[in-house]
């Protein structure tokens, strides 16, 4: 199973690098629990492969979540949920199963990002190609939520979570 992995079949991979000036912008992060085994730019202080099995670790400090997208992706986020204190990327489909379980009402905001990115290889190459899909940056905790207004990468958007509503 490859860990760090979008999928896109007209760009023939399913490695996809998060864009280190998305990194720049939101960081400094203190884990990046599902980095791929080559990353020719740092998104944290401790970066993760697979063979470290970030899913099963724990995971401390300001968290960079860019999971594997399909059936695993829920499971990674599920976890940044309950960590609390991070910002994942995910694709921006609103309507899904994890949407409902780990973004609305447990998110503290969610940006969608403006157009569509283009992800790099392995190698650090930018692909020719866009992701063909919205992507959202999900931020679990206030100061997450300040990174993603400054770094202006798309509309930010507040949610109402339980603890959240209870203080009102």
């Amino acid at each position: 199973m490859n860990l760090s992995g979008h999928q896109s079949a007209r760009m023939g991979s399913d490695t996809w690098l998060t864009p280190p000036e998305w990194i720049s912008a939101l960081g400094p992060f203190d884990l990046d629990p599902a980095c791929p085994p080559v990353m020719p730019w740092p998104t944290a202080t401790r970066m993760l492969t697979e063979a470290e099995d970030g899913l099963a670790v724990p995971w401390v400090g300001r968290v960079w979540l860019n999971p594997p997208f399909g059936q695993q992706a829920a499971l990674w986020l599920r976890k940044l949920a309950l960590q609390g204190n991070g910002i994942g990327l995910i694709p921006a489909r609103t309507e899904t199963a994890m949407f409902y379980e780990s973004v609305w009402g447990k998110a503290d905001s969610v940006c969608f990002v403006k157009g569509r990115p283009h992800f790099h290889y392995p190698d650090g190459k930018r692909a020719a190609f866009n992701s063909g899909a919205p992507i959202a940056l999900v931020a679990y905790g206030r100061e997450n939520t300040e990174a993603l207004i400054r770094s202006r990468l798309g509309v930010v958007l507040m949610i109402a979570t339980a603890e959240s509503r209870a203080k009102s």
